[in-house]
C-alpha cells in the first residue's frame, strides 16, 4: 500500500465555509467561501487574498475558464461569476431566475457549461457572458457536478435521479441510471482512461462510466464515508474526498482503492484539485487547504 503526506495551510476560519478549490492560470490556488460570499487566492507560503462578492450569493464550484479567468457558480445568487487573476469580477444571471447553479466546467466548444439544480437544466455561458440552457427530461433530478468527457460531451451527475447524464454540444441529453438505488452521485471528473469517474455520496462508492454508458461501481472501505468530490491526479489515479470520513482517497483505473486520514479531526473535506506543484489539494470546511503528496511506498 502507499501512504500520503498531508500539510495544512489555514486560509480562513471555519465559519466562512471553505468549499471548492482549483488551480488558476497564474499558478495559484483559487477557492470559494460559500458562507461569506468570497473567492480567495493562495500562493503557498504567502498570505491568502480574499475578494468579497455578494455575501448571500454562495459561491460554490470554481474552475479556470478558456479565457484565462476563473469562473464560478453562485448557487443562492443564481449567477455565474467571473474573476480575473487581478481580482476584477463580473456576474451573469442564469436563464432561470431561481436556477441554483452548482457545477461548472469548460467545454470543448470554448464556452463553460453549468448545472441548475433547482431548474432541472444544464446551461452554457460564453466567455462574453451570453447564456442559454437546456431542460432535462427528468423532474427533480438535481443536476450537480459537471465535467468535459473525452468523447466531446459534457457529463454530469443527477443527484436525486440516481443517474449520470451526458449532454452534447447540440443540447441532446442522454441519461444513464445507476445500478445502486439512492446512491446520490455528486462529484464527477474525466479519467485518464477515457472514462468519466464520479462519487456516490449516499452509497459510499466510486463510479465509472464509459463513453458508451457502461457503469461500474467500487465500494469504499467505509461505506459511510460520504465521498464528495473527485479529480484526476498526476499519478494516473483518481483522488477523492470523504466528507463524512475525514479522509482523502485514491482509486486506480482498475478499481484499487486506498484511503488516508486527515490529521485534524472533523475537518470535513469538500473540493479537491490537482495543484500547480503536482500534489493534490483539498478544501476543508474548517478553513484549511490540505496538500496531499501521494505515492510514498510503505512496507
Amino acid at each position: 500500500m502507499t501512504t500520503a503526506a498531508v500539510q495544512e495551510y489555514a486560509v480562513t476560519d471555519a465559519a466562512r465555509g471553505l468549499y471548492a478549490v482549483t488551480t488558476g492560470p497564474d499558478g495559484a490556488l483559487w477557492f470559494t467561501l460559500a458562507h461569506s460570499g468570497q473567492v480567495g487566492r493562495l500562493v503557498p507560503g504567502e498570505e491568502p487574498t480574499l475578494y468579497q462578492l455578494d455575501p448571500a450569493g454562495q459561491p460554490t464550484i470554481i474552475v479556470t475558464g478558456p479565457d484565462g479567468a476563473l469562473w464560478f457558480t453562485e448557487t443562492r445568487g443564481h449567477r455565474i461569476g467571473r474573476i480575473t487573476t487581478g481580482g476584477e469580477t463580473a456576474q451573469f444571471s442564469v436563464p432561470t431566475s431561481d436556477g441554483g447553479p452548482y457545477g461548472i466546467a469548460p467545454g470543448p466548444d470554448g464556452a463553460l457549461w453549468f448545472t441548475e439544480m433547482n431548474a432541472d437544466r444544464v446551461g452554457r455561458i460564453t466567455t462574453g457572458g451570453e447564456t442559454t440552457d437546456f431542460p432535462l427530461a427528468t423532474a427533480g433530478a438535481f443536476p450537480s457536478a459537471i465535467t468535459a468527457g473525452a468523447d466531446g460531451g459534457m457529463w454530469f451527475t443527477m443527484n436525486q435521479a440516481n443517474a449520470i447524464g451526458r449532454i452534447g454540444m447540440d443540447g441532446a441529453v442522454t441519461t444513464y441510471p445507476l445500478p445502486t438505488e439512492a446512491a446520490a452521485p455528486v462529484g464527477i471528473t474525466a479519467g485518464p482512461d477515457g472514462a468519466v469517474w464520479f462519487v456516490e455520496i449516499a452509497a459510499g462508492q466510486i463510479g465509472r462510466v464509459t463513453p458508451g454508458g457502461a457503469i461500474a461501481e467500487f465500494p469504499l472501505p467505509d461505506r459511510a464515508g460520504r465521498p464528495h468530490a473527485i479529480t484526476a491526479g498526476d499519478d494516473g489515479r483518481l483522488w477523492f474526498t470523504e466528507w463524512g470520513g475525514n479522509r482523502v482517497g485514491s482509486i486506480t483505473t482498475d478499481g484499487k482503492i486506498e484511503v488516508h486520514d486527515l490529521p485534524t479531526p472533523g475537518s470535513e473535506p469538500h473540493g479537491i484539485t490537482r495543484g500547480p506543484d503536482g500534489a493534490l489539494w483539498a478544501a476543508l470546511e474548517n478553513g484549511v487547504l490540505a496538500r496531499i503528496t501521494p505515492a510514498i511506498t510503505a512496507a
